[in-house]
């Protein structure tokens, strides 16, 4: 039995989230499949505040009631302590579809690892921002990851990391050993792709009510994500005499330290030129990339990074930052500009917006590096990690 941590899925933690849940449903239901396999049992954390989708809900499922502070301060002095965890799941409430044994392995989707000695663990190892940038997280979490993380990347059995950039940090930061080491990208889902119906694409303008030309920005609303950058650069697109640009459009929840880009908007004048969008369903979000001019992403570190290649696979030009992990993501479908280089981001955004041939070749180039990433490529390698684990002798 293979436990896989869904709790960043039915928290709905942004990217974290998005993981868990497209990889979930690779795992248990690919292509072809009638129903969700036996094989895999979801985890997830505070069971009262937990919203699972229907395909997770589907699931054998076994839940602490825990709140997530006492849940990781319980996951970090066990490993602190070296206090194994293994009786965890009889502990849960469960909601079962086949008889609960012992599970073999247990997969920790966002960063947290509880501690098993019986159990083989596979961690998935995202990224460490926390590291680079430590002012864009709170004080706590920081304390927090910088007291576990290595803990939990010496205990588990197999480390999966999301990017070569990822897998370079790991090795550097903490000495991880190259052989316990397996870079698995994450996927594109395959809903994102061009929307060319002009009656839904005409819906979703005036449901949003957006202007004919628009730059769009796709992520949560925090410092790392760098879109006061954005907002400068498009200001000084506003004061050219000809300005192709009519409106920012940022679609993204609110994160961390997020007063500081809010404040920026009306410090810059830009008030009713740029827009928050909170709450976007998926299938407007696929609209919205393909009525966007072109798509932004300034970000200064990601992991990945879904919401370019999102973009590309629905056709939209896309501007990217080139730190991190996103050159490789991006290939050479993507405009890179350095992310604090207001100047560039302001020159780039001019040259797409007002090159009718360099947004048609962006916008052929996308789709084309979107399809290298897939959930089900994602499901088969990760599956390959599972199963040279439990081959191996405990």
């Amino acid at each position: 039995m293979i436990v896989i941590d869904a709790s960043p899925a039915v928290h709905r933690k942004a990217g974290l989230g998005r993981y868990a849940e497209e990889l979930i449903a690779a795992l248990v239901l690919p292509p072809g499949a009638k129903r969700p396999s036996d094989d895999y049992i979801a985890f997830y954390h505070d069971a009262r505040n937990a919203a699972p989708g229907k395909l997770i809900q589907s699931l054998t499922c076994i839940a602490t009631p825990q709140r997530p502070h006492p849940w990781r301060l319980r996951a970090l002095l066990a490993q602190l302590f070296n206090l194994s965890q293994d009786n965890l799941f009889a502990q849960t409430i469960a909601n079962t579809r086949a008889p609960l044994t012992q599970p073999a392995l247990f997969h920790a989707t966002e960063h947290l690892l509880p501690r098993f000695k019986r159990i083989k663990t596979v961690f998935t190892l995202h990224d460490l921002i926390f590291k680079f940038f430590p002012y864009y997280h709170l004080p706590r979490n920081r304390i927090f990851l910088t007291l576990a993380m290595p803990l939990f990347l010496r205990r588990a059995d197999a480390i999966i990391c999301v990017s070569e950039h990822t897998k370079r940090d790991a090795m550097k930061v903490y000495g991880v050993p190259e052989e316990k080491v397996r870079v698995i990208y994450e996927g594109v889902h395959p809903r994102f792709h061009r929307v060319t119906d002009a009656k839904a694409l005409q819906a979703v303008k005036a449901r949003y009510r957006l202007p004919d030309k628009f730059i769009l920005a796709i992520g949560t609303i925090e410092p790392r994500k760098n879109l006061v950058t954005l907002f400068e650069a498009f200001k000084t697109l506003c004061e050219q005499d000809d300005s192709p640009a009519q409106e920012v459009i940022v679609v993204g929840r609110q994160g961390w330290l997020h007063e500081s880009t809010y404040r920026a908007v009306h410090e810059l004048g830009l008030t009713g030129q740029v827009r928050f969008l909170t709450t976007v369903e998926d299938d407007d979000l696929v609209a919205l990339y393909s009525l966007a001019q072109v798509m932004t992403f300034p970000s200064v570190y990601e992991g990945f990074g879904f919401p370019p290649l999102e973009a590309m696979a629905c056709g939209a030009p896309v501007i990217s930052s080139n730190a991190a992990s996103l050159p490789e993501i991006c290939g050479d479908a993507a405009l890179l500009i350095p992310p604090m280089d207001v100047a560039e981001w302001a020159r780039a955004l001019q040259r797409v917006l007002a090159d009718d041939a360099l947004r048609r070749d962006l916008a052929a180039r996308g789709p084309k590096q979107a399809a290298k990433f897939t959930w089900a490529a994602t499901a088969q390698a990760t599956q390959a990690v599972y199963q040279a684990l439990l081959r191996r002798p405990a």
